[in-house]
């Protein structure tokens, strides 16, 4: 997919710092500088270790967190500093399916009051809004008659299912869906993944996929955004990135990936890292992953490297001094 048109969300330079935990502690920059475009109707897969910044930056993208700095650009209009108040006609149109499904659906409520909720903050009817509810029930694969049922009552992808149909009541444009799938088992992973394809195809909706998992976000995502230690460091279509990987953080990432062939699996080179991502209240000088990266050079210790395009022509960019660019 191509992202010619005018984007119907631009990210630029968007922040975010935590205070330390104590009075003297190191501020924690949990995102730094992150940028990118996502285009109507496009799924951009957003990846990386655990605690790098992309749950992060899907909540400041929805505004449940302030950004520190940066600007988040919806439809044109710049929607990182509105108002609580200016942002709620928006709201409809950014909506939100939380990781663990149960622990973001109100186990007080029947799922047609759930689903049905943002409909009636908005002035529908109760009569139209549970017929919505039900409809919506039907969308995502679950029993209409199972309506009146509460939460704890569906299991675990049942219940993701509940949320993307809250998601969708409000008609959006845009969902970001943080780690949907990584809290169930695998064979509802797919059921869940595949729904999310299909409801993205049918509607048209833009998704911001934010998983760690390289195989699902290969399956749904037409882009791919590498993140680590709250940065972006390679960004491009899934073709490129996944056959032709140009930073060694990435390509280290999907070396882990299990491959369906037991012999090509036993015959691949693994990449190991070495030692555990650093503290983003301390990270290193120069490019931050150069600790663990086993061709960095001494420029890659004194000078962060910029996101560029690394191939001229190429609809793909790196951050990384000597990006490799032949296929793996």
């Amino acid at each position: 997919m191509t992202t010619t048109a005018r984007p119907l969300l631009s990210v630029r330079d968007l922040t975010m710092t935590f205070p330390g935990r104590r009075s003297r502690s190191a501020p924690v920059r949990a995102v730094d500088g992150v940028s990118f475009d996502l285009a109507p109707g496009e799924t951009l897969g957003l990846v990386g270790e655990s605690g790098c910044g992309k749950s992060t930056t899907g909540r400041m993208i929805v505004r449940l967190l302030e950004p520190t700095s940066g600007s988040i650009a919806y439809d044109g209009r710049d929607i990182g500093r509105l108002r609580q108040r200016e942002l709620k006609p928006l709201r409809k149109e950014l909506q939100m399916v939380f990781q663990d499904p149960h622990s973001s659906l109100n186990p007080r409520q029947t799922v047609a009051r759930i689903i049905a909720d943002p409909l009636l903050v908005r002035g529908a009817s109760a009569a139209d809004a549970r017929r919505r509810a039900v409809e919506l029930m039907e969308l995502v694969g679950l029993i209409p008659e199972h309506v009146d049922r509460y939460p704890h009552e569906f299991s675990g992808g049942q219940a993701q299912r509940i949320g993307i149909a809250r998601a969708l009541a409000t008609g959006p444009r845009l969902i970001v869906a943080d780690e949907p799938v990584s809290a169930l088992d695998v064979s509802v992973q797919a059921q869940i993944v595949n729904l999310i394809e299909r409801l993205r195809r049918e509607l048209g909706i833009a998704c911001l996929f934010i998983a760690h998992d390289l195989s699902v976000v290969k399956r749904v995502c037409d882009r791919v955004a590498v993140m680590y230690l709250g940065r972006i460091v390679e960004i491009g279509a899934k073709e490129l990135l996944y056959t032709a990987p140009a930073h060694p953080y990435t390509r280290a990432l999907l070396s882990a990936v299990p491959l369906p062939d037991p012999a090509a699996e036993r015959t691949r080179e693994r990449i190991t890292l070495l030692g555990d991502p650093p503290s983003p209240a301390a990270p290193p000088p120069g490019c931050t992953f150069h600790p663990r990266c086993p061709a960095a050079r001494d420029i890659c210790r004194s000078e962060a490297p910029a996101l560029r395009i690394a191939v001229p022509g190429e609809a793909r960019q790196v951050a990384c001094h000597f990006p490799a660019v032949e296929a793996v």
